[in-house]
């Protein structure tokens, strides 16, 4: 076979690869299995709940992996094992993505640049992704620190309550080197690692002027701060919901 007609057939490939895509036809599942001991044998069964999937999409020339949800699964679906696709995420540069919504609709998307190396980026990632069952999808914008004044900023993900008391971190050890930031944009860590609050986090509005900076700093949003700003200037800030959440995979 020439070069020529490898090429071509690899063309065509990846383009009804990408129309699978665009259709909804390509999820990432994840088997959910438990292990029960019967009568001293013990055996491998499939979780009552079944398997996770999760959707991957297209859009602007960028493939997202969206949370793992059980759901039903799309007619004629090709599947793929999760724990591949997320090994398409490139490690030295990983962007995490929350869509936030309010009254009935979605309004944007955030994408976070995450300092990739971090244990608080790294939680970020599992809670984007959903691969140890809790994520932050669905879950509120909680409050709005300093409104209307340098240093303001919102914060959310509490997994657990969705009230602000939860949020227990998913790592055992989440410590580690941080840096600080008083800049727009930075995204930090609400409690300190380990705290009972550690998988909640802050994004700052405005760059503060106190000469004080936000410690754990683990990501920067990259785009969809007119989304944030435009969630904090809603009425009620808890009624900010994330409605969707993922990571960008590498192309």
């Amino acid at each position: 076979m020439s070069e020529p007609v490898k090429m071509l057939m690899e063309v065509g490939r990846v383009l009804a690869a990408k129309r699978l895509v665009e259709a909804g036809r390509v999820v990432a599942v994840k088997e959910v299995k438990e292990v029960k001991e019967v009568k001293e044998v013990k055996e491998v069964k499939e979780d009552q709940d079944g398997r996770r999937s999760a959707r991957i999409t297209l859009e602007h020339g960028k493939l997202y992996l969206h949370s793992l949800l059980r759901q039903p699964m799309p007619a004629h679906a090709h599947t793929l094992q999760e724990s591949e696709v997320v090994g398409m995420l490139n490690p030295s540069c990983t962007l995490a993505f929350l869509d936030l919504g309010w009254a009935g609709s979605t309004r944007g998307r955030v994408t976070i640049d995450l300092t990739s190396h971090t244990r608080l980026a790294r939680q970020f990632v599992l809670l984007c992704t959903g691969e140890q069952g809790h994520t932050y999808r669905n879950t509120k914008l909680l409050r709005v620190g300093n409104k209307g004044k340098p240093g303001e900023c919102v914060k959310g993900g509490d997994y657990e309550s969705n009230d602000g008391k939860g949020g227990a971190p998913l790592p055992s050890d989440l410590k580690g080197q941080y840096r600080r930031s008083d800049k727009a944009g930075a995204v930090w860590g609400l409690d300190k690692p380990g705290g009972p609050r550690s998988a909640q986090f802050g994004i700052t509005i405005r760059d503060r002027k106190d000469g004080r900076q936000w410690p754990r700093v683990f990501g920067n949003v990259v785009s969809g701060m007119d989304v944030v700003r435009a969630a904090v200037h809603h009425r009620d800030i808890t009624q900010v919901t994330v409605v969707d959440c993922g990571v960008v995979l590498t192309l």
